[in-house]
């Protein structure tokens, strides 16, 4: 029995404590603070005085391990461990740059001569060789003790999963066996005694207190506790609801995600203000006795954790506002839960309250393993309670999609109208189910560790992940609309960068997924928090933000990986800023033509991009050589496997410099023609005569043939040909068609239009005649008109055109 109880006060340092401080390791998380390490005094003084207070931390956690036996020691074991670690860190990194400069100024004095060098110089070398020697002593002995602190810390933390396997499968005594509660029983009236001793030290410490120092602290905190806990709570609850109804709010989920999540903070903030203003009223005239203190702490995590479970439930579930219900449950239901929800945070009130009580009037453990068999049996009760008000929810629904089925006469309406299924609600029971069966069966076997285990982490994975889901809808929300074209944010942006609408929420939908993964980050974190040390975890990210990862002769850091990522987009940004400006004012100033400006803006953007990224790679740390390096690894398989790309984005580089075509040319490649519209470094854009879009591949437009019709301002050249009889008189045929010309405003006077005999064959004149316009689009047009008018006067001045001979072949029967 002796073992047993000794048991149970280990699993009451390993799980209540943990559930006491989850709801401040949440609220930590939430905010960043764990990514700040502790100040301590081991950061004073030089490196190599931080790294001998780290070896002497070191030895004294050794030291201390070999009496350790309890989970809360070796947790702080583990914490002293890692701080050491985390010093000794830090002075290798101060000592670094210390050891770099040193070698470069060895570096500059270079070799020593064979033949001697003068006294000074040997002097200098002398004493920068022993500087680098002590220098380099140090970074080789923080290096080593980082390394025993991460081994050591290690080593406690393999204790503490070993010791916490142990409690859990050990047998402490059913709540079935008459012999524990006749031990209990003989227990009760000293444990009472103690009980009552403490009593009496509180009321004694509250009585000298006030007749020292009087009433006024105390009933001024106990005013302002109440004025913090019901009318300020319960104004700024209305001032949120009166804000999300009104029409300054934002429309769409957020109205009900945002003020969700303002009754959250609300309900959880205040109440634990009021608390802590009540105890810090009574410290302030020493009215707590030193045995309530951990009492008076306890008070405070109990009161802001069970607040926190109302709050979240409340705004959840708003039994009394179904329309700002953020979960697809009923009325009946919803008002079912928030009482499970106000159970569980009363009694969880009450155990970390009562577990505060027994410690401090050191109670026996056959009372404590009473105590937490009943607390087991009360969470079974109410996880029990809620899975049965689940199942109806489930029930309910079932008889409602049946009744919609046999009521809509076609199937298409029956599952239109049929309520969507709530797969969460499986899941949930599904998994309720099984947590109270479990600790339904250790309680009564014995296995009361076991039992609460299950039961409190039942209760707060249910916590951590509804406050989760709540926070990712926000942030999802607020994401989105931050970044809207139509917000005060996004029009901002718009006009002063010049981005799309698409761009801006794109952006939008990217913040929001960052939020939400570092939101998942959080929860997981929050819910292995019981398990073990959560510092281990703080203190991987801790090294690696400091240390980074290293790849091969680099290290690459997460803080320089999210500077890198600033300077690429603030060098994309510039880029733009600087291509709009050519673009729109400085290249339609010159004498340039449209190709000669598209082909300068184009590179401009290309040189723009490689800037940045080199830029940005040198933020990196990885400098020009290294690209160099990678370049030249790369050739072979950009020659083999890439080298279509390859060609065509060399031949849009020569297009662009030597410019044979150019935006707005009239080009005709094979039995395809129209006019460039657009020239990348890959591809050319033609638009053919039917307005659609020909994409050719660069190297198609250099190393094959092609016609420009409009190169160098080219003219057009109209042809027109006909035969007429043999006694046609041709000199008036060629007035005629020399009129014509000139009548035609679009025929230039220079080139002359001249029209010729072309040969005389058959009894025909074959005419051909040749007239030019401005430009080689205009041929078609002009052509088509002057064959209408050509049509004409012949007809009128009665000049035969020669038609084709039809011939017919008729065979005599």
């Amino acid at each position: 029995m002796v073992r047993a109880v000794r048991c149970t006060v280990l699993f009451k340092q390993r799980f209540f404590l943990p559930l006491r401080a989850g709801l401040f390791v949440f609220f930590m998380l939430a905010v960043g603070a764990a990514w700040a390490a502790p100040e301590t005094s081991g950061n004073a003084g030089t490196p190599q005085a931080r790294i001998e207070q780290a070896s002497s931390a070191l030895d004294a956690v050794q030291r201390a391990l070999n009496d350790a036996d309890s989970a809360e020691t070796l947790k702080t074991l583990s914490e002293r461990a890692l701080q050491a670690q985390r010093d000794a860190e830090a002075s290798v990194q101060a000592l670094q740059p210390d050891l770099a400069q040193m070698d470069a100024r060895i570096e500059q004095l270079g070799p020593a001569p064979e033949s001697g060098e003068e006294a000074d110089i040997a002097r200098q070398r002398k004493a920068l060789e022993q500087q680098r020697s002590e220098l380099d002593a140090g970074v080789k002995r923080g290096k080593l003790l980082a390394e025993d602190a991460r081994q050591l810390s290690e080593s406690i933390e393999k204790m503490r999963a070993q010791q916490f396997s142990e409690q859990l499968g050990r047998k402490l005594g059913s709540p079935l066996s008459p012999a524990l509660w006749r031990n209990f029983a003989e227990h009760l009236p000293d444990d009472l005694d103690r009980v009552h001793g403490l009593y009496r030290q509180a009321i004694s410490g509250l009585t000298q207190a006030t007749a020292k120092h009087g009433w006024v602290a105390p009933l001024t905190g106990l005013g302002l506790a109440l004025l913090v806990a019901f009318p300020l709570r319960l104004w700024l609850r209305h001032l949120g609801r009166r804000y999300a109804a009104s029409g300054r709010a934002p429309d769409g989920r957020l109205r009900r995600t945002g003020l969700a999540t303002w009754l959250l903070l609300v309900g959880t903030l205040l109440p634990g203000m009021a608390s802590l203003l009540l105890v810090n009223s009574l410290r302030s005239i020493s009215a707590i006795a030193p045995r309530l203190e951990s009492v008076a702490d306890a008070f405070v995590g109990a009161t802001f954790f069970a607040a926190f479970i109302v709050s979240l439930a409340s705004c959840l579930l708003v039994p009394s506002r179904p329309s700002w219900r953020l979960f697809d449950i009923e009325d009946v239901g919803a008002r079912h839960l928030l009482r499970f929800a106000w159970a569980a945070a009363g009694v969880t009130w009450v155990t970390l309250l009562l577990r505060a009580v027994n410690n401090a009037a050191r109670t026996s453990q056959i009372s404590t393993v009473a105590f937490y068999g009943l607390i087991a049996l009360i969470y079974v009760a109410l996880i029990m309670g809620m899975l049965v008000t689940l199942a109806a929810l489930h029930r309910r629904r079932a008889a409602e999609a049946a009744k919609v089925e046999q009521e809509e006469s076609a199937a298409a309406h029956a599952r239109a109208a049929k309520p969507p299924r709530s797969g969460w609600l499986v899941l949930v029971r599904l998994g309720g189910h099984v947590a109270v069966f479990a600790a339904l069966i250790a309680t009564l076997l014995g296995y009361i560790n076991f039992a609460m285990f299950a039961a409190q982490q039942m209760v707060w994975m249910t916590v951590v992940v509804l406050a989760i889901s709540l926070l990712m809808k926000f942030a999802d929300d607020f994401a989105t609309w931050l970044l809207a074209p139509e917000s005060t944010i996004g029009r901002t942006l718009r006009l002063s960068t010049g981005l799309a609408p698409s761009r801006l929420e794109q952006a939008g939908v990217l913040l929001s997924a960052m939020v939400r993964v570092l939101l998942v980050l959080v929860g997981i974190t929050a819910v292995i928090a019981p398990y073990g040390n959560v510092s281990m975890l703080y203190s991987g990210l801790e090294t690696m933000a400091g240390g980074g990862l290293k790849i091969g002769d680099s290290v690459l850091k997460p803080s320089a990986v999210v500077w890198a990522l600033v300077v690429l987009a603030g060098g994309l940004a510039l880029m733009g800023v600087v291509q709009r400006w050519l673009v729109e004012t400085y290249l339609p100033k010159t004498q340039l033509d449209i190709g000669a400006r598209n082909s300068i803006s184009t590179v401009a953007h290309y040189a723009g991009i490689v800037l940045a990224a080199l830029w940005a790679l040198a933020t990196l740390g990885i400098g020009f050589e290294k690209v160099a390096l990678l370049a030249s690894a790369l050739s072979v398989g950009i020659g083999f496997g890439l080298q279509a790309i390859t060609q065509n984005f060399v031949s849009g580089l020569i297009l662009l410099a030597e410019r044979p075509v150019k935006i707005g040319d009239w080009v005709k490649i094979g039995d395809q023609e129209g006019d460039i519209r657009r020239i990348s470094v890959r591809s050319t854009e033609i638009q053919v005569g039917d307005r659609s879009t020909l994409i050719v591949p660069n190297s198609e437009l250099i190393t094959k043939t092609i016609r420009n019709m409009t190169m160098d301002n080219a003219l057009g050249r109209i042809q027109i040909q006909f035969s007429v009889p043999l006694s046609t008189d041709v000199g008036k045929l060629r007035t005629l068609m020399l009129d014509i010309y000139a009548a035609n405003p679009a025929v230039l006077e220079t080139p002359a239009p001249s029209v010729q005999i072309d040969s005389i064959n058959g009894g025909m004149i074959a005419i051909n005649s040749f007239a030019y316009v401005n430009s080689a689009r205009a041929v078609y047009g002009t052509r088509s008109e002057l064959l209408f008018e050509l049509l004409q006067q012949t007809m009128a001045n009665n000049i035969p055109l020669v038609t084709p001979t039809d011939i017919h072949l008729v065979r005599d029967s």
